[in-house]
Protein backbone atom coordinates (compact mmCIF):
# COMPACT_ATOMS: atom_id res chain seq x y z
CA UNK A 1 0.00 0.00 0.00
CA UNK A 2 2.77 2.08 0.72
CA UNK A 3 4.23 2.20 -2.47
CA UNK A 4 1.00 2.61 -4.22
CA UNK A 5 0.52 5.71 -2.15
CA UNK A 6 3.60 7.16 -3.47
CA UNK A 7 3.03 6.40 -7.19
CA UNK A 8 -0.13 7.81 -6.71
CA UNK A 9 1.38 11.33 -4.90
CA UNK A 10 3.69 11.35 -7.64
CA UNK A 11 1.21 11.43 -10.38
CA UNK A 12 -0.51 14.13 -8.35
CA UNK A 13 2.65 15.99 -8.46
CA UNK A 14 3.22 15.71 -11.93
CA UNK A 15 -0.06 16.69 -12.87
CA UNK A 16 0.79 20.00 -10.92
CA UNK A 17 3.90 21.06 -13.00
CA UNK A 18 3.97 23.00 -15.94
CA UNK A 19 6.79 21.15 -17.84
CA UNK A 20 6.50 17.52 -17.89
CA UNK A 21 9.52 15.48 -18.74
CA UNK A 22 10.01 11.62 -19.53
CA UNK A 23 12.63 9.63 -20.12
CA UNK A 24 12.53 7.54 -23.42
CA UNK A 25 15.00 5.43 -25.15
CA UNK A 26 15.87 6.18 -29.46
CA UNK A 27 14.66 3.03 -31.23
CA UNK A 28 15.07 4.98 -34.96
CA UNK A 29 15.95 7.28 -36.83
CA UNK A 30 12.55 8.21 -39.15
CA UNK A 31 13.76 10.84 -41.37
CA UNK A 32 15.98 13.69 -41.16
CA UNK A 33 15.56 17.37 -42.33
CA UNK A 34 17.68 20.35 -42.49
CA UNK A 35 18.00 20.82 -38.75
CA UNK A 36 16.38 18.12 -37.11
CA UNK A 37 15.74 15.06 -36.85
CA UNK A 38 12.02 12.75 -36.09
CA UNK A 39 13.07 9.77 -33.94
CA UNK A 40 11.19 7.11 -33.18
CA UNK A 41 11.12 6.62 -29.50
CA UNK A 42 9.90 4.07 -26.47
CA UNK A 43 8.57 5.32 -23.72
CA UNK A 44 6.66 3.94 -20.91
CA UNK A 45 3.36 4.83 -23.10
CA UNK A 46 4.66 3.07 -25.40
CA UNK A 47 6.45 3.36 -28.91
CA UNK A 48 6.30 7.17 -29.50
CA UNK A 49 7.83 10.16 -32.26
CA UNK A 50 10.25 13.05 -30.82
CA UNK A 51 11.85 15.84 -32.47
CA UNK A 52 15.75 16.34 -31.65
CA UNK A 53 17.10 19.84 -32.88
CA UNK A 54 20.66 18.94 -33.78
CA UNK A 55 21.48 22.95 -33.78
CA UNK A 56 20.82 22.30 -30.09
CA UNK A 57 22.23 18.82 -29.23
CA UNK A 58 23.62 17.06 -31.71
CA UNK A 59 22.59 14.21 -34.16
CA UNK A 60 20.81 11.49 -31.84
CA UNK A 61 21.70 8.00 -32.65
CA UNK A 62 19.22 4.48 -32.23
CA UNK A 63 20.39 3.06 -28.32
CA UNK A 64 20.33 6.70 -26.72
CA UNK A 65 18.12 7.47 -23.28
CA UNK A 66 16.76 11.33 -23.80
CA UNK A 67 15.29 13.97 -21.73
CA UNK A 68 11.98 14.11 -23.73
CA UNK A 69 9.51 17.06 -23.45
CA UNK A 70 5.89 15.54 -23.20
CA UNK A 71 3.67 18.25 -21.90
CA UNK A 72 1.83 19.11 -24.99
CA UNK A 73 1.00 15.42 -26.07
CA UNK A 74 -0.09 14.13 -22.56
CA UNK A 75 -2.53 17.32 -22.51
CA UNK A 76 -3.58 16.18 -26.04
CA UNK A 77 -2.54 19.96 -27.63
CA UNK A 78 -0.74 20.70 -30.43
CA UNK A 79 2.94 20.48 -31.79
CA UNK A 80 1.84 17.47 -34.06
CA UNK A 81 2.19 15.01 -31.84
CA UNK A 82 5.49 15.30 -31.13
CA UNK A 83 7.65 14.67 -28.11
CA UNK A 84 10.62 17.43 -27.71
CA UNK A 85 14.41 16.15 -26.78
CA UNK A 86 16.24 18.33 -24.15
CA UNK A 87 18.94 16.25 -23.68
CA UNK A 88 21.18 13.23 -24.55
CA UNK A 89 22.48 11.09 -21.60
CA UNK A 90 26.41 11.24 -21.61
CA UNK A 91 26.19 13.77 -24.40
CA UNK A 92 27.55 16.88 -23.69
CA UNK A 93 28.55 19.68 -26.28
CA UNK A 94 31.23 21.80 -26.12
CA UNK A 95 29.99 25.78 -26.35
CA UNK A 96 30.78 27.26 -29.58
CA UNK A 97 32.40 31.04 -28.67
CA UNK A 98 30.47 33.11 -30.83
CA UNK A 99 27.71 35.76 -30.23
CA UNK A 100 26.67 37.67 -27.40
CA UNK A 101 22.83 37.43 -28.10
CA UNK A 102 20.93 34.30 -25.88
CA UNK A 103 17.74 33.17 -27.15
CA UNK A 104 15.28 30.96 -25.36
CA UNK A 105 16.37 33.61 -22.24
CA UNK A 106 16.10 32.28 -19.37
CA UNK A 107 14.79 28.84 -19.83
CA UNK A 108 16.68 26.05 -18.99
CA UNK A 109 17.67 25.94 -22.92
CA UNK A 110 19.07 29.44 -24.08
CA UNK A 111 21.64 29.29 -25.71
CA UNK A 112 24.31 32.13 -27.46
CA UNK A 113 24.13 33.08 -30.74
CA UNK A 114 25.74 35.38 -33.43
CA UNK A 115 23.09 38.46 -34.54
CA UNK A 116 23.25 40.32 -37.45
CA UNK A 117 23.36 43.67 -35.50
CA UNK A 118 26.26 43.20 -33.34
CA UNK A 119 29.45 44.74 -33.06
CA UNK A 120 31.44 41.53 -34.58
CA UNK A 121 28.93 41.15 -37.31
CA UNK A 122 30.45 41.16 -40.56
CA UNK A 123 26.98 42.82 -41.87
CA UNK A 124 27.06 45.66 -38.78
CA UNK A 125 28.01 48.66 -41.28
CA UNK A 126 25.37 47.64 -43.88
CA UNK A 127 22.83 47.66 -41.35
CA UNK A 128 23.79 50.92 -39.91
CA UNK A 129 24.14 52.67 -43.29
CA UNK A 130 21.02 51.92 -44.62
CA UNK A 131 18.26 54.47 -44.03
CA UNK A 132 15.26 53.03 -45.31
CA UNK A 133 14.06 50.12 -47.31
CA UNK A 134 13.05 52.11 -50.59
CA UNK A 135 9.91 50.73 -51.18
CA UNK A 136 11.15 46.70 -51.38
CA UNK A 137 8.00 44.83 -51.54
CA UNK A 138 6.97 43.32 -47.96
CA UNK A 139 4.43 40.55 -48.08
CA UNK A 140 3.05 40.04 -44.27
CA UNK A 141 1.72 36.77 -44.16
CA UNK A 142 -1.01 35.45 -41.85
CA UNK A 143 -0.31 31.67 -41.60
CA UNK A 144 3.42 30.06 -42.28
CA UNK A 145 1.33 28.00 -45.32
CA UNK A 146 0.96 30.97 -46.98
CA UNK A 147 4.87 31.40 -47.48
CA UNK A 148 5.07 28.72 -50.69
CA UNK A 149 2.71 30.12 -52.44
CA UNK A 150 3.28 33.52 -52.02
CA UNK A 151 7.11 32.96 -52.69
CA UNK A 152 6.42 30.87 -55.78
CA UNK A 153 4.46 33.36 -57.29
CA UNK A 154 7.66 36.09 -56.70
CA UNK A 155 9.97 33.71 -58.62
CA UNK A 156 7.31 32.62 -61.36
CA UNK A 157 6.72 36.37 -62.42
CA UNK A 158 10.70 37.79 -61.47
CA UNK A 159 12.62 34.61 -61.78
CA UNK A 160 15.74 36.69 -60.47
CA UNK A 161 14.04 38.39 -57.32
CA UNK A 162 15.65 37.66 -53.98
CA UNK A 163 13.22 36.35 -51.77
CA UNK A 164 14.36 36.64 -48.22
CA UNK A 165 11.62 34.64 -45.43
CA UNK A 166 11.93 35.96 -41.71
CA UNK A 167 10.49 34.08 -39.62
CA UNK A 168 9.22 35.42 -36.56
CA UNK A 169 7.95 34.03 -32.84
CA UNK A 170 4.59 34.01 -32.92
CA UNK A 171 4.15 30.15 -33.58
CA UNK A 172 7.10 27.84 -33.49
CA UNK A 173 10.62 29.42 -32.32
CA UNK A 174 12.47 26.49 -33.85
CA UNK A 175 13.01 27.30 -37.90
CA UNK A 176 14.06 23.60 -37.99
CA UNK A 177 10.65 22.74 -37.11
CA UNK A 178 9.32 23.43 -40.95
CA UNK A 179 9.43 20.75 -43.61
CA UNK A 180 7.68 23.38 -46.11
CA UNK A 181 11.36 25.95 -45.95
CA UNK A 182 14.12 23.82 -46.67
CA UNK A 183 11.62 22.31 -49.59
CA UNK A 184 11.39 26.28 -50.45
CA UNK A 185 15.11 26.85 -50.47
CA UNK A 186 16.40 23.36 -52.10
CA UNK A 187 13.56 24.48 -55.12
CA UNK A 188 15.27 27.78 -55.70
CA UNK A 189 12.33 29.65 -54.23
CA UNK A 190 13.50 31.07 -51.38
CA UNK A 191 17.29 32.04 -51.08
CA UNK A 192 17.74 32.85 -47.33
CA UNK A 193 16.02 32.74 -44.26
CA UNK A 194 16.19 35.31 -40.94
CA UNK A 195 14.67 33.87 -37.58
CA UNK A 196 14.25 37.06 -35.55
CA UNK A 197 12.86 37.58 -32.06
CA UNK A 198 12.72 34.51 -29.91
CA UNK A 199 13.04 32.29 -32.87
CA UNK A 200 15.93 30.49 -34.41
CA UNK A 201 17.83 28.58 -36.56
CA UNK A 202 17.92 30.83 -39.57
CA UNK A 203 20.93 31.38 -42.23
CA UNK A 204 20.95 34.62 -39.91
CA UNK A 205 19.64 35.73 -36.60
CA UNK A 206 18.15 38.94 -36.13
CA UNK A 207 16.64 40.94 -32.36
CA UNK A 208 13.19 42.27 -33.90
CA UNK A 209 11.37 42.78 -37.22
CA UNK A 210 12.38 45.67 -37.85
CA UNK A 211 16.44 45.47 -37.89
CA UNK A 212 15.44 41.44 -39.76
CA UNK A 213 14.00 43.85 -42.57
CA UNK A 214 16.49 46.20 -43.10
CA UNK A 215 19.37 43.27 -43.01
CA UNK A 216 17.09 41.61 -45.33
CA UNK A 217 17.78 44.46 -47.75
CA UNK A 218 21.34 46.35 -46.50
CA UNK A 219 23.07 42.60 -45.77
CA UNK A 220 21.56 40.18 -48.13
CA UNK A 221 20.71 41.71 -51.27
CA UNK A 222 16.79 41.09 -50.89
CA UNK A 223 14.25 42.14 -53.52
CA UNK A 224 11.37 41.01 -51.96
CA UNK A 225 10.86 39.65 -47.82
CA UNK A 226 8.35 37.66 -46.66
CA UNK A 227 7.70 38.23 -43.31
CA UNK A 228 5.47 35.58 -41.02
CA UNK A 229 5.20 33.03 -38.20
CA UNK A 230 6.48 29.58 -38.21
CA UNK A 231 4.17 26.20 -37.93
CA UNK A 232 1.68 26.33 -35.52
CA UNK A 233 -0.80 29.40 -35.05
CA UNK A 234 -2.59 29.84 -32.17
CA UNK A 235 -6.01 30.50 -31.62
CA UNK A 236 -8.74 30.93 -28.62
CA UNK A 237 -11.89 31.72 -31.08
CA UNK A 238 -11.49 35.53 -28.71
CA UNK A 239 -11.27 38.69 -30.82
CA UNK A 240 -7.50 39.48 -29.98
CA UNK A 241 -6.11 36.02 -28.49
CA UNK A 242 -4.86 34.85 -31.56
CA UNK A 243 -1.10 34.63 -33.00
CA UNK A 244 -1.43 36.03 -36.16
CA UNK A 245 -1.94 39.16 -34.77
CA UNK A 246 1.18 40.14 -34.97
CA UNK A 247 0.75 40.36 -39.41
CA UNK A 248 -0.43 43.86 -37.89
CA UNK A 249 2.82 44.50 -36.50
CA UNK A 250 4.73 42.85 -39.54
CA UNK A 251 2.99 45.34 -41.48
CA UNK A 252 3.59 48.27 -39.56
CA UNK A 253 7.17 47.55 -39.61
CA UNK A 254 7.32 47.53 -43.37
CA UNK A 255 5.63 51.04 -43.42
CA UNK A 256 7.52 52.64 -40.86
CA UNK A 257 10.70 51.17 -42.36
CA UNK A 258 9.59 52.51 -45.63
CA UNK A 259 8.76 49.54 -47.37
CA UNK A 260 5.80 48.32 -49.36
CA UNK A 261 3.36 46.55 -47.16
CA UNK A 262 1.30 43.97 -49.12
CA UNK A 263 -0.88 41.87 -46.49
CA UNK A 264 -2.20 38.29 -47.27
CA UNK A 265 -5.67 37.71 -46.11
CA UNK A 266 -6.88 34.59 -44.85
CA UNK A 267 -9.72 33.50 -46.86
CA UNK A 268 -11.07 30.06 -46.96
CA UNK A 269 -14.51 28.71 -48.32
CA UNK A 270 -13.24 25.25 -46.93
CA UNK A 271 -12.98 26.02 -43.55
CA UNK A 272 -15.89 24.39 -41.64
CA UNK A 273 -15.83 27.00 -38.77
CA UNK A 274 -18.14 30.57 -39.66
CA UNK A 275 -15.37 32.80 -38.38
CA UNK A 276 -13.44 31.80 -41.08
CA UNK A 277 -15.62 31.78 -44.13
CA UNK A 278 -14.73 34.16 -46.63
CA UNK A 279 -12.33 36.57 -44.68
CA UNK A 280 -10.85 35.61 -41.34
CA UNK A 281 -12.67 37.13 -38.78
CA UNK A 282 -8.41 37.29 -37.67
CA UNK A 283 -8.12 39.17 -40.95
CA UNK A 284 -10.25 41.88 -40.40
CA UNK A 285 -8.98 42.82 -37.03
CA UNK A 286 -5.68 42.61 -38.08
CA UNK A 287 -6.62 45.02 -41.37
CA UNK A 288 -9.27 46.92 -39.87
CA UNK A 289 -8.18 47.25 -36.36
CA UNK A 290 -4.02 46.58 -35.49
CA UNK A 291 -2.67 48.28 -38.86
CA UNK A 292 -1.71 51.28 -38.61
CA UNK A 293 0.02 51.98 -41.99
CA UNK A 294 -1.67 51.38 -45.47
CA UNK A 295 -1.22 48.66 -46.88
CA UNK A 296 -1.67 46.76 -50.52
CA UNK A 297 -4.61 43.73 -49.47
CA UNK A 298 -4.19 40.81 -52.38
CA UNK A 299 -7.35 39.32 -52.93
CA UNK A 300 -7.38 36.47 -55.56
CA UNK A 301 -9.25 36.09 -58.29
CA UNK A 302 -12.58 34.02 -57.88
CA UNK A 303 -16.60 33.18 -58.33
CA UNK A 304 -18.48 36.48 -58.42
CA UNK A 305 -20.32 35.75 -55.69
CA UNK A 306 -17.48 34.75 -53.75
CA UNK A 307 -15.52 38.20 -54.57
CA UNK A 308 -18.73 39.68 -53.41
CA UNK A 309 -19.04 38.29 -49.87
CA UNK A 310 -15.11 38.96 -49.84
CA UNK A 311 -15.56 42.93 -50.79
CA UNK A 312 -18.97 43.43 -48.12
CA UNK A 313 -16.90 41.61 -45.19
CA UNK A 314 -13.55 43.98 -46.03
CA UNK A 315 -15.59 46.59 -46.78
CA UNK A 316 -17.93 45.85 -43.06
CA UNK A 317 -14.77 45.47 -40.99
CA UNK A 318 -13.51 49.00 -42.60
CA UNK A 319 -10.74 47.78 -44.40
CA UNK A 320 -11.19 48.80 -47.64
CA UNK A 321 -11.25 52.57 -46.59
CA UNK A 322 -7.70 51.78 -44.86
CA UNK A 323 -5.90 49.92 -47.17
CA UNK A 324 -5.40 49.04 -50.60
CA UNK A 325 -7.60 46.44 -51.86
CA UNK A 326 -6.38 44.54 -55.19
CA UNK A 327 -7.78 41.54 -57.06
CA UNK A 328 -4.99 39.96 -58.38
CA UNK A 329 -4.88 36.53 -60.40
CA UNK A 330 -3.08 33.94 -58.14
CA UNK A 331 -2.53 30.96 -60.64
CA UNK A 332 0.84 31.87 -60.78
CA UNK A 333 2.40 30.41 -57.63
CA UNK A 334 0.20 27.43 -57.92
CA UNK A 335 1.47 26.74 -61.01
CA UNK A 336 5.26 27.12 -60.15
CA UNK A 337 4.63 24.94 -56.89
CA UNK A 338 3.13 21.77 -58.90
CA UNK A 339 6.00 22.40 -61.38
CA UNK A 340 8.78 22.11 -59.07
CA UNK A 341 6.86 19.35 -56.93
CA UNK A 342 6.03 21.19 -53.70
CA UNK A 343 3.14 20.00 -51.66
CA UNK A 344 1.59 22.79 -49.86
CA UNK A 345 -1.25 22.40 -47.35
CA UNK A 346 -2.63 24.08 -45.09
CA UNK A 347 -4.50 22.42 -42.11
CA UNK A 348 -4.24 19.20 -44.12
CA UNK A 349 -6.42 21.20 -47.18
CA UNK A 350 -4.48 21.34 -50.45
CA UNK A 351 -4.61 24.13 -53.08
CA UNK A 352 -7.37 21.45 -54.68
CA UNK A 353 -9.42 21.47 -51.47
CA UNK A 354 -9.20 25.54 -50.65
CA UNK A 355 -8.05 27.35 -53.78
CA UNK A 356 -8.94 30.52 -52.10
CA UNK A 357 -6.37 29.94 -49.49
CA UNK A 358 -3.44 29.91 -51.44
CA UNK A 359 -4.90 31.87 -54.24
CA UNK A 360 -4.65 34.90 -51.74
CA UNK A 361 -0.93 34.46 -50.75
CA UNK A 362 0.13 34.12 -54.79
CA UNK A 363 -1.85 36.99 -55.19
CA UNK A 364 0.58 38.74 -53.11
CA UNK A 365 3.58 37.24 -54.53
CA UNK A 366 2.18 38.73 -58.19
CA UNK A 367 1.81 41.86 -56.55
CA UNK A 368 5.21 42.24 -54.98
CA UNK A 369 6.78 40.99 -58.19
CA UNK A 370 4.74 43.62 -60.36
CA UNK A 371 6.27 46.28 -57.78
CA UNK A 372 9.54 45.41 -58.88
CA UNK A 373 9.15 46.37 -62.80
CA UNK A 374 7.63 50.10 -61.13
Amino acid sequence: MAGRSHTLQMKRERRGMLLQTEVGSVTAVEAVWSGAQQLAVKTEAGDERAINYIGLLGEAEPGEQVLLNTTAVRAKLGTGGYHFVMKRAGKERPAEAQGHIVKLRYTPLQFRCATVEEQESPYREAIESCEELARMPVIAAALHSQVAPAAAAVKGRAPSARVVYIMTDAAALPLAFSKLVPSLKEAGLLDATITVGQAFGGDHEAINVYSGLVAAKAAFGADVVIVGQGPGNVGTETEWGFGSIAQGDHINAAGVLGGLPIAVPRISFADPRPRHRGVSSQSLVVLGQVTLVRAAVSVPAMSEERLALVHQQLDDAGVTARHDVLVVNGETGLRVLQERGIEARSMGRTPEDDPEFFLAASAAGALAAEALDG
